[in-house]
């Protein structure tokens, strides 16, 4: 190995990348991704679609501007593992509480740094996502590659349930810079409507958004049937972003399913797919996935093209979906897989890719005001 490194991160194809620990100590074990953002790792870390991987960052120094209590997107990490180029133990930003390595240190979350993230991406480029492992308890090559090897596929696994609340509740939170930009656009929204959020792993800036706009938000778990959802006599139902395979949550396609038309319903990333297996559709595993700040996406429609912020491994099959009763409304200009759709008769609509995430492009915030809109008409 020549220097001395006191931690690895190796792969179930038998490669294997020696570095520096950062972060908790420990072995832990995930599908490994790339994310091509040049900042927001603190959003990552704590986005629960994230659950079973380990996320490898393109951009080459992390970490710089620290850890502050205001950009948490859930109330702790969910990714098993963090792979950087180089993280700074400097920390500069008047907003920021703690460094990176201290808050990956108390929330125990296995990190590792100096190794050639070029590389792992690149080979994730060709080869498509692989399971792995980072340790820093294990440094043996051959015994790194056999644990990555026995790690579990994300296929049909039901992640949901780890990062779902317990129990419903009344999100309270609002944001300024929805403020912001509602105030520049001189956009104004209809207050008072009641929106149930299917919490699957919903990031917190999304309910953020909802509020700040003017409705009143009510969290349920996602195992929430659809007598509960209806009791509660909502305007509108949100369908949440989460972690893994669209086909490993059945029970909450058949609850939207059973919701379609009696509520508007509009759902981002997971609740995208969710939607599409609700509709009669299917779902598949992409290669490497979408993970990043950059995806350019363009509305069928307006012929606009929109930069997005995107975190799924999974995708609806346009095909699949109903001839007649279901447009396709968006597409990637990468892969032209799909990244948006509605219904054609009934209130229903979902975009693939995430309109609130920040830091990060806002060109698709209007589907908030999209969905606002549905509410108004009933």
């Amino acid at each position: 190995m020549g220097k001395c490194y006191d931690a690895a991160v190796a792969l179930e194809d038998g490669s294997v990348f020696y570095g520096t620990s950062f972060g908790a100590p420990g072995t832990v074990s995930g599908e490994v991704v790339f994310n091509t953002s040049m900042m927001g790792y603190q959003e990552i870390l704590t986005d629960p679609s994230y659950k079973g991987q380990i996320v490898t960052m393109t951009y080459p120094l992390i970490g710089n501007y620290g850890v502050n209590p205001e950009d948490m997107e859930s109330r702790c990490p969910h990714v098993e593992g963090f792979v950087v180029r180089e993280v700074s133990r400097i920390a500069s930003n008047w907003r920021s509480r703690e460094d990176l390595g201290t808050f990956m240190m108390r929330h125990g979350i296995v990190g590792i740094e100096g190794v050639d993230t070029r590389a792992i991406t690149k080979l994730l480029r060709v080869k498509g996502a692989l399971n792995g492992v980072i340790s820093t308890e294990e440094l043996d090559k051959g015994s790194l590659v056999e644990r990555a090897r026995a790690c579990p596929s994300l296929v049909g696994r039901d992640l949901v349930r780890e990062v779902t609340c317990e129990a419903p509740y009344e999100w309270e939170e609002t944001s300024p810079w929805v403020e912001e930009t509602l105030t520049h656009l001189k956009i104004k929204t209809q207050a008072g409507f009641h929106v149930v959020a299917v919490d699957c792993g919903v990031k917190w800036n999304i309910l953020r958004i909802l509020k700040t706009m003017g409705a009143r938000v009510t969290v349920v778990p996602a195992q929430t049937s659809v007598d509960a959802i209806l009791s509660i006599n909502p305007d509108g139902i949100f369908l949440s972003n989460g972690p893994g395979d669209p086909k490993g949550v059945p029970y909450v396609a058949e609850t939207v399913r059973a919701l379609i038309g009696k509520k508007p319903i509009f759902g981002i990333c997971l609740g995208h797919q969710i939607l599409g297996l609700a509709l009669g559709g299917t779902t598949y595993k992409l290669k490497f996935g979408h993970h990043g700040g950059n995806q350019p996406v363009m509305d069928l429609a307006k012929k606009t093209v929109a930069i997005t912020a995107q975190n799924h491994g999974f995708c609806v099959d346009e095909k699949s979906l109903p001839v007649g009763e279901v447009t396709l409304t968006h597409i990637n200009l990468n892969d032209h897989t799909p990244e948006g759709m509605r219904h054609t008769r009934l209130p229903a609509f979902s975009v693939q890719y995430h309109p609130e995430d920040s830091p990060g492009p806002h060109d698709a915030i209007f589907h908030f005001l999209e969905f606002f809109e549905m509410m108004g008409k009933g």
